[in-house]
């Protein structure tokens, strides 16, 4: 026995100690799996399917007006509500807990908080949908500063100065508040806290919370909410100051792909015939049959 195998044996004889046994599920062949799993697919796209509706619901919600004219501190000092906007359609402000008496501090933010944090996507993502993420806490900007570059952090992250977080429910407990604006008027438009934060994380969970959604064709939106195709929009983190979308190579993959394939052998035929015709061969399969929405 090599020592390797030596210290993992001891290890997991360690990690056992002062467990109970597992009642573990049965061991079952590749078909009773597959089996299993095609049950457990139907109750999961029913969810999906949830999920949806809900979210169409919540683009339904009435709006609140925001009279009240809040104050927060930036980088580069006093700034408004508004102004969190940096000039997008929407907005989502989350309260994270990173002041005088919030455990870990001054060297942390809450666990949880930062947990969340850990998991918030880039953000170019959500700024192509018109939309904006943001933090607030009541630490210093130079603190927030500081927790920022020890974790690696890059979201816009803003002082409240004022009852922003009392006004918005927030001020004992989490939460991610939506909001819109006309012009320079401001409107709550959804509010998530306590356990459903812990879906928040994902550019489409934060677009979902939103009065516009996702702002793709195939949502359930009021008449007149913009929408585009799906996929058409998305791109490189990189790239969305450079291209307004992705190669027209690429972008009907999921829309029209059979012609993506038929472009992508066309764009590789002079470069790799190994990959030309591994391109034909992914054609003739679409050309056999109906892919259709596979995801959905």
């Amino acid at each position: 026995m090599t020592a390797q195998m030596a210290t993992s044996k001891e290890r997991d004889k360690e990690h056992g100690k002062g467990r109970p046994a597992m009642n573990a599920p049965p061991i079952v062949s590749q078909q009773e799996w597959e089996a299993a799993r095609q049950q457990l697919l139907v109750k999961e796209k029913a969810l999906t399917r949830s999920r949806d509706a809900l979210a169409a619901e919540r683009r339904r919600m009435p709006w609140m007006a925001v009279e009240k004219k809040y104050e927060f501190d930036g980088p580069k000092g006093k700034v408004s509500l508004l102004d969190l906007f940096e000039g997008r359609r929407q907005l989502i402000v989350y309260r994270a807990f990173f002041e005088p008496g919030v455990f870990g501090w001054p060297e942390h933010a809450c666990r949880g908080c930062s947990l969340g944090a850990d998991q918030v996507p880039h953000l170019a993502h959500l700024n192509a949908r018109d939309t904006t993420l943001a933090y607030a806490s009541h630490a210093s900007q130079a603190d927030i500063a500081r927790l920022k570059a020890r974790m690696g952090w890059e979201m816009p992250w803003y002082t409240m100065t004022d009852s922003f977080d009392t006004d918005f429910g927030v001020d004992q407990w989490h939460g991610h508040n939506a909001f819109i604006r006309d012009g320079e008027r401001v409107f709550r438009t959804y509010f998530i806290n306590g356990r459903g934060d812990e879906s928040m994380g994902t550019t489409w969970s934060y677009l979902d919370m939103t009065a516009l959604g996702r702002q793709e064709t195939w949502e359930d939106s009021p008449e007149g909410y913009s929408q585009t195709p799906p996929y058409k929009w998305w791109n490189w983190h990189d790239n969305y100051d450079a291209e307004p979308t992705p190669h027209p190579l690429w972008v009907d993959i999921l829309t029209d792909p059979e012609g993506a394939a038929i472009r992508r052998r066309d764009a590789k035929a002079n470069e790799d015939p190994v990959l030309a015709d591994a391109e034909e061969e992914e054609i003739a399969e679409l050309q056999a049959g109906d892919p259709g929405n596979q995801g959905a």
